[in-house]
């Protein structure tokens, strides 16, 4: 009979390789997106459209897939979500016309929802002081964004994009089989309680599960928009073709999954709020930077006009997105860190709704970037878009932890007299 602590990580182990296989997925028209594009004459806002549709189902299931996951057991409510997806990506060949694409989409997305099943699932297997770390390393399993970066490119170019679904389809058929074998359930971590979906979703009143779900739309909802644009954005800034925009696009999502973990083991030992704050002002000079359109400028000097170019170059520009990639990464795992600390009886329905606005952030940013290149012909806009929303974040941490701090502060005084 294997030990608890041989459970505990076959969970981990198994959930995170689950998790990985349907964020590749989730995330597949990031690349797959672009020969769809030309095919069917798509411009910039029905591009952002197509990308975003996984999204979209991917997030509204994920309110009730988290009440599941409490009631019903995280490892049967996966297993039978990640079956379920596989007829939606074989499918996706045979479509033809922009609506064929968003329906199947639509379907194929609900493999976005499994965050909110394997979050509750894998935390409840480990002890409070370690639940940050075993979040962090299942969060890691947003590594997928970049595995789709690296696998469907050669697909595309070796036969075709009808044969990425194929090939997808057979993965995640494989990988449900391999977490039902490794995976295991405790009736235990079962919530029993009679509560009705109203009730549990009452919760949602709460002004903390609000304040998490505007964090996370920026960490999480930020990091899916982007992971889903960069490709596309390195072809039309720089000129590269999809095989090396999506190698340069994956240093972004590559970090942006794995060191999740880095974010769940800092906030564990320093605390959820110290690691967002200082999360949400990297992303700001970030976004500062990355804003700023190429732009030619014509400086009236005393020897005559000077002519100065300003603008990121390749290099510049992805190292200035690895950075943001690894403070996502950091952030969207003390996000949950404080959701596994304020509500450890409702995990998986407060995680469920946070997951929820992180995914409707994921959906409309896309859309929104492309209507903005659309209206403005701007492609930086999008990094315009996403200074506002941090500078949103910034302002609403610091009234909402002023008190807080203030009786924290108060309470130190009163104790050292």
């Amino acid at each position: 009979m294997a030990s608890q602590t041989y459970k505990q990580y076959a969970v981990l182990a198994s959930s995170t390789m689950a998790f990985t296989v349907c964020f590749m997925i989730w995330m597949m028209f990031a690349v797959l997106g672009i020969p769809i594009k030309q095919q069917l004459g798509l411009n910039e806002t029905e591009f952002g459209i197509l990308a975003a549709t996984p999204v979209l189902s991917g997030s509204l299931i994920r309110v009730p897939l988290g009440i599941w996951t409490d009631r019903f057991g995280g490892r049967i409510v996966l297993f039978l979500l990640m079956l379920a997806c596989v007829p939606a990506i074989y499918a996706m060949q045979y479509a033809t016309q922009f609506w064929h694409f968003l329906a199947i989409g639509l379907c194929v997305g609900l493999a976005g929802g499994s965050f909110s099943v394997g979050t509750p699932y894998v935390a409840r297997w480990f002890k409070k002081e370690q639940q940050g770390m075993a979040m962090g390393v299942f969060g890691a399993g947003n590594a997928g964004s970049s595995l789709t970066k690296l696998i469907a490119p050669g697909i595309i170019a070796a036969a075709g994009w009808q044969m990425v679904p194929t090939v997808y389809a057979l993965v995640m058929l494989v990988a449900a089989i391999l977490f039902w074998i490794f995976s295991y359930h405790d009736p235990k971590h079962l919530v029993t309680s009679k509560a009705s979906f109203a009730d549990q979703l009452a919760l949602m009143k709460n002004p903390a599960v609000l304040r998490y779900c505007q964090y996370y739309s920026v960490v999480f909802g930020g990091y899916v928009a982007l992971a889903l644009w960069m490709t596309k954005y390195y072809v039309g800034e720089y000129g590269f073709d999809i095989k090396h925009a999506a190698f340069l696009a994956a240093c972004f999502s590559l970090p942006g999954g794995v060191l999740r973990a880095v974010g769940g083991w800092l906030s564990d030992k320093y605390g959820a709020y110290k690691v967002t704050w200082g999360v949400m002002w990297v992303c700001w000079v970030a976004f500062f930077i990355l804003s700023y359109p190429q732009t030619a400028l014509v400086i009236t000097t005393l020897k005559g006009p000077v002519s100065v170019q300003l603008g990121l170059s390749a290099t510049l520009f992805t190292l200035v997105l690895f950075g943001v990639g690894v403070a996502m990464a950091i952030g969207k795992a003390s996000v949950f860190k404080f959701i596994a600390d304020e509500f450890p009886d409702n995990i998986g329905a407060v995680s469920g709704v946070v997951g929820l606005a992180g995914g409707l952030g994921g959906f409309l940013l896309p859309i929104m970037f492309g209507a903005l290149v659309d209206l403005t012909g701007v492609r930086s806009s999008s990094f315009m878009l996403l200074y506002g929303a941090v500078c949103v974040s910034l302002v609403w941490m610091h009234f909402s932890f002023k008190p807080v701090a203030r009786a924290a502060e108060a309470k130190l005084a009163l104790a050292s007299r």
